[in-house]
């Protein structure tokens, strides 16, 4: 097996657990609030939001930090700092027994959550452009099944270990994971003499980004992706309890989650590998149309079925779309800055998380949740136009050159 190949898939194992680690305490993280004293259900869900969010908060302006420092040092140590950091953070979690303690855990987690933008970094610093988006498809599927898996096995172990032994058994596994970065990743870092050698400032780097319009406008649609996407999620176990009369709501919210989830599974490289063969913002500009179509049946289901199909169909649209965003800017960014270009990317991302919870609450207030599904079309709508827009800007401008 080539290095290439090789840190492919420890990469891929790694962003698997971290991306569970960092999604299987959602199904039991009222529950572990309130095991730490007698609690009003209003002190607890204000301080489940806080404990989640803050998290995404941190890591927004970590990210390009964290890039930096990959493009400056090499990706190896960041991966290795930024996992067991994660881990260490989750061990500590099942120590606390107050809920300020927990909050600052999170804090420190979201300080370390560089692992994954810098995994993708380099991955894709070693791969050939005309491949990037099958290879980081590839990798993307690595972080997909960890955000699918890591809720429904954190709530089993919760049920059968309890929360101390669930963040312990996760920190290990996570340390076992980055241990394998530290022997088995071998990181080929381009070789330049000190003549040649180029550096980027900060403000070089920013300067690049707003200088070249593709770069900034897949930022913004990054954001707009999870704004939309995470609209809805909070939101989803109540919506789920309209549509049935049954009594396992969690169970029936955890198959409309998990719907979404298989289907960026199943299609998450074939949209890398179609988006090599005819243009990445080809591909990009018609999952956003796929994704607005598929989120309108999802506020007209009368059914539970309904809602799954269409929650997979658009789990099948959205997941070609941070690797078609990742190999865009794999094009454009110059590889001594791309860890930093990614890094912004990733802050962008995390600031969408944040927003579109907050969104998602404030539309379902006035209007009720099956409205936030026409906000969240919307938003991928306005995404495809700014996209149409700037191509179209590049390829006037293109000619005017010439």
């Amino acid at each position: 097996m080539s290095i290439e190949k090789r840190n492919l898939v420890i990469m891929w194992f790694c962003n698997f657990l971290v991306g569970a680690s960092t999604t299987m305490i959602m199904p039991f993280l009222s529950l572990y609030i309130e095991s730490f004293g007698h609690f009003n259900d209003e002190y607890v869900q204000r301080w489940a939001g806080f404990v989640f969010g803050v998290t995404f908060l941190v890591a927004f302006f970590i990210s390009p930090v964290w890039g930096r420092f990959g493009d400056r040092y090499g990706f190896k140590p960041i991966l290795l700092i930024t996992g067991y950091g994660i881990a260490a953070s989750i061990f500590f979690m099942g120590m606390v027994h107050h809920v300020i303690g927990l909050f600052i855990l999170r804090i420190m987690m979201g300080i370390v959550t560089g692992f994954i933008p810098t995994s993708i970094a380099l991955i894709s610093a070693q791969t050939p452009k005309e491949s990037a988006g099958k290879t980081l498809g590839t990798l993307q599927m690595g972080t997909v099944s960890g955000t699918l898996f890591g809720p429904l096995i954190g709530g089993a172990m919760a049920d059968t270990f309890g929360f101390k032994y669930t963040f312990i058994i996760t920190s290990i596994s996570i340390a076992i994971a980055t241990t394998g970065v530290l022997f088995g990743i071998v990181e080929k870092r381009k070789q330049t003499s000190s003549a040649q050698e180029k550096t980027f400032s900060r403000k070089d780097v920013i300067k690049r980004i707003f200088n070249h319009r593709i770069l900034i406008t897949v930022m913004i649609i990054a954001l707009l992706i999870q704004v939309a996407n995470f609209s809805i999620q909070p939101l989803l176990a109540l919506y789920v309890s309209q549509l049935s009369s049954a009594g396992s709501v969690a169970l029936l919210a955890g198959m409309a989650f998990s719907a979404t989830g298989f289907g960026n599974l199943l299609m998450t490289r074939q949209w890398g590998k179609l988006g090599d063969r005819i243009g990445h913002e080809k591909v990009l500009m018609c999952l956003l149309l796929l994704a607005a179509i598929f989120i309108i049946p999802q506020a007209l289901a009368q059914q539970l079925w309904q809602l799954v199909i269409f929650r997979f169909l658009f789990g099948m649209a959205i997941g070609g779309m941070l690797p078609s965003i990742t190999a865009f800017i794999r094009r454009e960014a110059p590889l001594e800055m791309q860890g930093e270009v990614l890094g912004y990317n990733q802050s962008f991302r995390f600031l969408g998380n944040v927003v579109g919870p907050v969104l998602g609450g404030i539309v379902s207030g006035y209007s009720g949740i099956s409205s936030v599904f026409y906000v969240t079309s919307a938003l991928f709508i306005l995404a495809f136009g700014i996209l149409l827009y700037s191509i179209k800007h590049d390829h006037r401008q293109f000619k005017e050159s010439y």
